[in-house]
């Protein structure tokens, strides 16, 4: 999830003038280059699209609330789980949110306090609409009203995290130009289903509750949607693709669009219009299917492309199957399995989560439609029993989920671990001593660039696991923050840094953010006993750095070792450190040889050896301390654990090789 303030962004990338040319590359789809296939908007003609679209008053992509025969074929464990929990919030008193909750983000930077309620709200409003159409007695009719009335009431159905930096807004929405961020859309989506399956009932009481809730719809999200620019719908002025609030916010406008607007003709062109922003996303997004924000976010990027499809294929008697059989279409969903390391952990480059959780049965769901039995034995192996709470987001996917489980439950379930995986576009590489299994060593480096979604200052990066365990780390993000996305403010948290993942600062600087400091000369190399990466690093870093050439090589020698080998090139020599970040003790035992104490909490406890050249490097090891809003969540993943190891290059020169060995202790 990628969380921004909304206005602060669009017009710091763009002046009014080229805000307008936004909205009109939008609008009207010009962009189209020789590459862009428009796979979704493409196909069809808004009067052939409108033809396709099964009417609204018709359109029942899951059972209504009457037809009780095909609501007992839902699963029944899922449904009583949702019931008990509900009935824990039938005495749930739906707050107001008061100003000074949303002003903290300006007052403070804290953002959770005002999230944490208004996701509570829509959270017990979905579980709610989930118990009354299992039970189907009016017990939480009422309640839910209640709910829908306070939603509606509230002036932002997003976070103040989104709200423009400007001082004309200072923390507070102005009511009067409403936007749509990732959770305005969300909750759209919450009180279409409430329409769909409690109409009657809300009529019953009052026919005020569903004019109420279209309303409120067409006002903050309809109008927006098909009026004004919004930076997430496409390329930046850089050219960069749109990240995961692309598909993720259209999937709830689909989802809303389908279910609440009566009016067949706009229905269409609502839909037309996301489609073009859809392919805004998808265009650009690289062949090999790879995610640069990372697996915990390919749950609202990839995942939620998948979601589109998934709900335009129910409203238009599966008119969009053929999206499936695309090449690029069955990477983004392999992605996912693709970074994995082990059962806990994935490879979390950037502001990844070294331990997301998965969306089972979405996943299995993709993996069923692009036919890949890889993806669907990794979705079945991430089935829990239900417990009745519900996600966050994403909310349509519980009906999808209600229908599968039987199925589900008996799926062949596993895990592919791949044992070779190169992402030429993204630049990323993954290998490990074996496949299908997480026993030995593991390791994963990338290139690319440093514009990346949710970017860290981190080419030349790599991490090495073992037996499925953390050894050298990737840190990942902590908590978010108002420094988190600003500007100014993201570089000046530590974990952002190029400084504190295993890569080296050069002459007493860093790598830079921007898309212009990348890797070049990238090349990947792999067979049976070794697989190999090597990049050059030297333009990651400002020019003043003095670096010629920094060609790294990053070696897995299967069942052995790790071999890392940089070859230099200065033009000057004054200081060379090079960086490595673990989450265990380390200490120098002799010259030349670091013991870094691995202790997994899951696994066999063994030292680790890094060898190094002591004549060349002077190793030092620091507790990173953990003391900011933005380390809580360090805390949370990692536990207070972060160590860097910094190699000190004793005698610095303009040509050199430095080089270490990461094996085993005997």
């Amino acid at each position: 999830m990628r969380l921004l303030p909304y206005y602060s962004i669009c017009m710091n990338r763009c002046n009014m003038k080229n805000a307008l040319l936004l909205f009109v590359i939008v609008l009207f789809g010009l962009t189209a280059t020789a590459q862009d296939k428009k796979l979704l908007s493409g196909k069809y003609s808004k009067e052939e699209l409108k033809a396709n679209l099964i009417p609204q008053a018709g359109w029942q992509p899951f059972p209504k609330l009457q037809d009780r025969e095909s609501w007992s074929k839902a699963d029944q464990e899922m449904m009583q789980a949702y019931l008990k929990q509900a009935e824990t919030y039938l005495n749930y008193e739906w707050p107001h949110i008061p100003a000074t909750k949303s002003l903290l983000i300006v007052r403070t930077g804290d953002r959770d306090e005002y999230q944490s309620m208004s996701f509570m709200k829509r959270r017990v409003l979905g579980t709610m609409l989930l118990a009354e159409i299992y039970e189907n007695k009016g017990r939480f009719v009422d309640p839910i009203i209640n709910g829908v009335w306070s939603i509606c009431e509230e002036s932002f159905w997003g976070v103040p995290a989104h709200l423009p930096g400007s001082p004309e807004y200072a923390g507070l929405m102005n009511v009067a130009e409403p936007f749509v961020d990732l959770f305005a859309a969300e909750t759209g989506t919450y009180l279409a289903w409430v329409d769909y399956y409690l109409g009657e009932k809300l009529d019953a009481v009052s026919p005020q509750i569903r004019k109420r809730i279209y309303h409120e719809t067409n006002n903050r999200l309809f109008k927006p949607l098909m009026s004004r620019p919004h930076f997430w719908m496409a390329r930046g002025e850089d050219g960069r693709g749109p990240n995961n609030w692309n598909p993720w916010i259209t999937s709830n406008w689909i989802n809303t669009a389908l279910l609440l607007e009566r009016d067949d003709q706009k229905r269409a062109d609502l839909v037309y219009r996301a489609l073009h922003v859809l392919d805004e996303f998808l265009d650009p997004y690289p062949q090999d299917g790879g995610c640069d924000e990372g697996p915990s976010y390919w749950g609202a990027a990839a995942a939620s492309l998948y979601d589109n499809i998934s709900m335009l294929n129910l409203a238009s008697n599966n008119a969009f199957g053929y999206v499936f059989q695309d090449e690029k279409i069955k990477n983004m969903g392999k992605f996912i399995y693709r970074a994995q390391i082990s059962p806990a952990y994935f490879l979390n480059f950037a502001d990844a989560d070294p331990q997301p959780k998965m969306s089972a049965t979405m996943i299995y769901r993709y993996g069923k439609d692009i036919k890949d039995v890889d993806m669907m034995r990794f979705g079945a192996y991430y089935r829990e029993p239900e417990n009745g709470q519900i996600d966050r987001f994403h909310f349509f996917r519980n009906f999808f989920s209600l229908f599968m489980q039987e199925e589900f439950r008996n799926a062949k379930a596993g895990l592919p671990l791949p044992k070779d995986v190169w992402l030429p576009d993204l630049q990323v590489m993954v290998a490990r001593d074996q496949a299908g299994t997480t026993k030995g060593l593991y390791v994963a480096a990338k290139g690319g660039h440093n514009d990346e979604s949710h970017n860290h200052n981190d080419i030349g990066n790599y991490v090495v696991y073992y037996d499925g365990q953390p050894l050298l780390i990737d840190v990942g993000r902590g908590t978010y923050t108002s420094r988190t996305f600003s500007k100014q403010g993201r570089y000046e948290i530590w974990n952002n840094c190029s400084d504190h993942h295993n890569t080296p600062t050069v002459n007493g600087k860093t790598q830079l953010p921007g898309h212009r400091y990348q890797a070049s000369q990238v090349k990947y190399n792999q067979g049976r006993a070794f697989a190999e990466f090597s990049l050059d690093i030297a333009k990651a870093y400002p020019a003043d750095a003095g670096i010629n050439s920094w060609q790294r090589t990053v070696r897995l020698n299967r069942g052995k070792n790790v071999q890392v080998s940089d070859v230099i090139s200065l033009s000057k020599a004054q200081a060379i450190t090079q960086h490595l970040m673990t989450c265990y003790p380390a200490e120098v035992k002799k010259p030349g040889e670091l013991l870094i104490y691995y202790k997994p909490k899951e696994g066999k406890a063994r030292n680790f050896v890094v060898k190094y050249n002591p004549n060349q490097m002077q190793p030092t090891v620091e507790k990173v301390k953990l003391e900011s809003k933005e380390d809580e969540g360090i805390r949370q993943k990692w536990g207070d654990t972060i160590y860097r190891i910094n190699f000190n290059i004793t005698q610095p020169k303009v040509s050199d090789k430095l080089n270490f060995e990461i094996v085993a202790s005997k």
